[in-house]
């Protein structure tokens, strides 16, 4: 668990990365349901937010939140988002309403925006938004009035069909792990099995990656491994052919800068890819080190 109860939290590495991911995200479709977030995560099993599902599922949603300014309904299962605590007094000060403020305003950008929202959360919307259609009229959120005028208004637009909420989810989640084009890594005929962990398949049903349930992100396959190649984001480069599942910090060559312990990465020689696992150390730290596991093979290629 991330305990975010000082101002500071704004600062955080964990918080600094998620909104500088979120602006590589874009929404699926318009209006943009705004909505608070809740001490339980992921949201969706908090009651207020089970309230607000039944009016707002098939829509685009999109959670407020401090410390980490945004989250899209897609993204609430990934980690750090899934993981933190922070004080809810209902009242933002200057530099929350400014950070998450400006990180809504890149999101929305001109589409229609529906903002189921009171206090703080409608400050920043009024502020930072140039227009959106509010629903609460400063009652709560859940009460009968606030969700029948969500309903309304929601009323006037068409649902997003399910399986087009799916694949939106799928991309969003590779490119926020992987960075901007990581979207190829999920073909659009994809297939998913599994409850627990979501196995994704392409279409000639080879296995590309799981789904972690832990911790909502990605564990590749070396066939997702080969996908995400040519973008050159979370490699590593070694000077070997390895026969272990443990990579030393000296044999490597050059990893991507932006790796931090525990991303998954894509581990090459001479260019191809020989295996994907978990790094140990950070892009820096592997071709500084002179000594240590740099990262852990889960999938070698023979």
């Amino acid at each position: 668990m991330i305990l975010c109860s000082i101002e500071e939290s704004l600062y955080r590495p964990e918080a600094i990365r998620w909104r500088k991911r979120m602006e590589l995200l874009k929404p699926i479709d318009e209006p943009i349901v705004i909505l608070p977030c809740s001490a339980t995560k992921p949201y969706s099993r908090s009651l207020s937010h089970q309230i607000f599902r039944r009016v707002t599922k098939g829509y685009q949603e999109l959670i407020l939140t401090s410390p980490f300014g945004i989250c899209p309904r897609e993204m609430e299962e990934t980690y750090p988002i899934r993981a933190y605590d922070v004080s809810t007094t209902g009242e933002w000060y200057f530099e929350e309403k400014k950070v998450v403020g400006e990180l809504l305003k890149k999101y929305v950008g001109d589409k229609k925006v529906i903002a189921h929202v009171v206090g703080g959360y409608k400050e920043v919307c009024e502020e930072y938004l140039d227009e959106c259609i509010f629903t609460c009229e400063d009652k709560s959120p859940i009460s009968k009035e606030s969700m029948n005028n969500l309903r309304t208004e929601l009323s006037k637009y068409e649902k997003i069909p399910r399986k087009k909420l799916l694949l939106h989810k799928l991309k969003s989640i590779a490119i926020y792990q992987f960075g901007k084009g990581a979207e190829i890594l999920i073909p659009e005929n994809c297939r998913v099995r599994g409850r627990r962990n979501k196995i994704i398949l392409d279409e000639n049903r080879n296995h590309i990656c799981t789904l972690s349930k832990n911790f909502g992100l990605y564990n590749l396959t070396l066939e997702g491994g080969k996908r995400l190649l040519e973008l050159g984001t979370k490699q590593v480069e070694i000077d070997f052919k390895p026969k272990t599942n443990k990579i030393f910090a000296p044999g490597v060559i050059e990893a991507d800068e932006s790796i931090v312990p525990r991303d998954e990465v894509i581990v090459t020689y001479k260019g191809d890819i020989v295996g994907v696992g978990k790094a140990v150390l950070s892009g820096n730290e592997m071709v500084k080190a002179d000594y240590g596991v740099a990262v852990k093979i889960r999938r070698l290629k023979k």
